[in-house]
């Protein structure tokens, strides 16, 4: 039964991990989409489609599928798809900013209602979190790309690229830059001839907020509960991640 029962971890494990990458296709799919319907399937001209194929090859995306999602961009299913946001609270008061990416904003907002109502959260009005969260750009790169800069000039240099902050561990160095400042780490990072794994804007909580184990897992579930629908694209949130949580995950 122990032999059983690790083998059924494994393929839960497993299971968790390709739905996780497939939802993260889904994400760059409708990324790549987008970017070739609004500015054209040539990603020399186009820096957001260019962008996304950067984000795809990050995921291992393979180039059939890149191709595919950059000819949709020109056909009339991308002409319906939009973007959207949403904010309210999960349960024990965490802020939740949900975005989707949709071609039918009624069965979006009916989906995103039922998993606030469904799993004691409560939807607001948009803006209502803006004191909660700041739109940062977030630029992810493997710690192989920079293994040929000196640490001291390359700090010098992304400090002019606008960096706020650089947190690394052992294979991911992450940068964050404000906002109005996304393009120009775009700008420095061509100019250095350092390729990010993935580059986005995300919403970074000004605060945490830290939950017993139990509670932190209520609001853990709603959030894997918006993940799971096929229009949301990212789900952020302002709970701290603990390491008595953390520890709790790994079990």
């Amino acid at each position: 039964m122990a032999g059983h029962s690790k083998w059924a971890n494994i393929k839960h494990r497993k299971a968790a991990q390709d739905a996780k990458r497939s939802k993260v296709w889904t994400r760059i799919i409708k990324e790549l989409t987008i970017a070739a319907r609004d500015g054209g399937p040539d990603p020399d001209s186009n820096p957001p489609l260019r962008l996304a194929i950067q984000n795809a090859k990050g995921a291992n995306m393979h180039k059939e599928t890149m191709e595919r999602a950059i000819k949709k961009g020109s056909g009339e299913e991308a002409a319906s798809l939009q973007t959207t946001t949403y904010e309210g609270y999960a349960p024990h008061g965490i802020a939740l900013f949900v975005e989707a990416t949709t071609d039918n904003l009624k069965r979006t907002v009916a989906n995103v209602r039922m998993v606030f109502n469904k799993y004691n959260g409560s939807l607001g009005t948009n803006g209502c979190l803006s004191f909660v969260f700041d739109a940062k750009g977030v630029f992810t790169i493997t710690n192989e790309n920079l293994a040929t800069k000196k640490p001291d000039e390359l700090e010098l240099e992304l400090i002019d690229g606008g960096a706020e902050e650089v947190e690394k561990d052992e294979e991911i160095t992450t940068i964050y830059t404000a906002f109005d400042d996304y393009g120009t780490m775009q700008r420095k990072l061509q100019e250095l001839e350092i390729e990010a794994q993935a580059t986005e804007i995300q919403q970074i909580p000004k605060i945490t907020s830290a939950l017993d184990i139990p509670e932190a897992l209520e609001v853990l579930n709603i959030i894997e509960k918006f993940e799971e629908l096929d229009d949301i694209q990212a789900v952020y949130h302002n709970l701290e991640l603990t390491d008595e949580l953390l520890e709790k995950l790994g079990e």
